[in-house]
């Protein structure tokens, strides 16, 4: 008996000196109002219940197996305070419902300076919500939404509403709604983030001067969706397999000076859609084995491609909704690599092609009328269409590139996208390739 009190009074002793560390109440909340500000809590291996609401600046550092389960009625944590971070935590349940007059996140930050790393989120309408906060770090989540068939019923993986200057890098995002949606939110910086098996992968509206770095985008019904948003820089990014009735890899709708560039668009439906944009430069990027490799529509002026390897695509480049646009296909004498399908003599080897490529096609009108045609591209009969027209009609002109690039004579792609191919087949056969055909309107019709 006398050990048994003495065991006790020890204990008791020991959470009165390390309370923030050792205390599992059932409370959490309870625990966060009691600490002081700025401190750090360490949560055990256990589930802890939600809802929470963090007034305070506080560190809370979760375990392997740290889970925070929310009630499914709302945030399951809310950040109402700058310079808290969280980490190591698995964040689920929280609220499905999409007629609140909020909408509801795993974890929704109101603040700024914060740092959200190293959590999982699971079940939850969307996962990591900014609302008006700024200056934050989201990086290192994984954030699973419930795929299938749920897309439209649910939310986005990183919702990012009027807020600027944050930092978001380095999460994955699976089976949510879009994967990064930006509105009227500008100044951020995306890196290294891994998007797949969503509507839009990026889904930008209103939103200005942000900058989209080494981001992989796969098996979404479109890749990047830029609407309405200015002055943005995508670079060294990677399109690949964002496939079904309509989809893309990169679409520029009211678009408007952006700097696109060096990225790569492997294996899409459309590599690049492009309507009623404006001054967009589109350098240096690889455009390679889609169905149409640059759709691009009349309404769009003054773009400028140049320096754009756009080879073994089924349709290389087209031009939709009759002539005019003003766009150019070099610059400052230099155009871009069409690979083997226009053959070209370079006699004084200074890699500029000594004739201009001009391209033309019967497929516009075909393309514009019939929304299935896509599902045929690559039929023998798309070509027999083609040849035949050829000799009835005086086929339109899609591009003219007045300095068109010698072919490379060697690469290290080809062996790329080999082994990218084989790695998604094996990402197919284990996971099952459940692509969405999921459209907006387009000037009140399906695009």
């Amino acid at each position: 008996m006398k050990k048994l009190t003495l065991l006790s009074l020890v204990f008791f002793l020991f959470i009165l000196i390390k309370p923030e560390k050792n205390m599992a109440a059932e409370n959490l909340q309870a625990i966060i109002d009691s600490l002081k500000e700025g401190a750090v809590l360490k949560l055990e291996n256990k589930t802890y219940e939600g809802n929470i609401v963090i007034n305070k600046r506080l560190t809370i550092i979760g375990s392997n197996k740290t889970v925070i389960k929310g009630d499914g009625t709302g945030n399951v944590i809310s950040i109402k305070a700058p310079h808290v971070k969280l980490s190591h935590l698995t964040v689920t349940h929280g609220s499905m419902n999409r007629n609140s007059s909020e909408e509801y996140a795993a974890i929704k930050v109101y603040t700024d300076n914060n740092i959200v790393e190293h959590i999982h989120i699971r079940h939850s309408f969307h996962g990591i919500y900014l609302s008006q906060a700024h200056h934050n770090k989201i990086r290192y989540n994984d954030i699973k939404g419930l795929g299938k068939g749920e897309i439209a019923a649910q939310g986005n993986g990183l919702h990012v509403y009027y807020a600027n200057d944050n930092l978001l890098e380095k999460n994955t995002i699976e089976g949510t709604r879009d994967g990064m949606f930006f509105e009227y939110a500008n100044n951020n910086h995306s890196y290294e983030n891994n998007i797949s098996n969503t509507r839009y992968g990026l889904h930008y509206m209103y939103s200005d001067d942000n900058i989209f770095k080494k981001n992989i985008f796969t098996m979404n019904t479109g890749g990047a969706a830029i609407m309405n948003s200015n002055h943005l820089k995508l670079e060294d990014n990677q399109f690949i397999v964002n496939y079904g009735n309509q989809s893309f890899g990169l679409l520029l709708l009211q678009a408007n000076d952006n700097y696109i560039a060096h990225n790569t668009f492997y294996m899409n439906q459309r590599g690049m859609y492009i309507d009623q944009a404006t001054r967009n430069i589109i350098k240096g990027n690889r455009v390679i084995q889609n169905q149409i490799g640059i759709e691009l529509w009349a309404s769009s002026n003054d773009q400028t491609f140049t320096l754009n390897r756009i080879s073994e695509n089924t349709i290389p480049a087209v031009t939709l909704g009759g002539t005019g646009g003003n766009n150019t296909w070099s610059k400052d004498g230099k155009g871009n690599d069409w690979g083997t399908a226009f053959p070209l003599t370079d006699l004084n080897q200074d890699g500029i092609g000594d004739f201009k490529v001009t391209y033309h096609s019967s497929l516009h009108q075909l393309i514009e009328d019939q929304e299935l045609t896509n599902l045929f591209l690559k039929s023998p009969a798309i070509k027999i269409y083609e040849k035949i027209n050829a000799t009835l009609t005086n086929d339109e002109v899609m591009f003219t590139d007045p300095h068109p690039l010698a072919a490379e004579k060697s690469s290290h792609l080809p062996v790329l996208l080999a082994v990218i191919g084989l790695l998604l087949v094996v990402f197919i056969l284990l996971k099952g390739r459940h692509l969405l055909c999921i459209t907006f309107g387009r000037n009140g019709r399906k695009i």
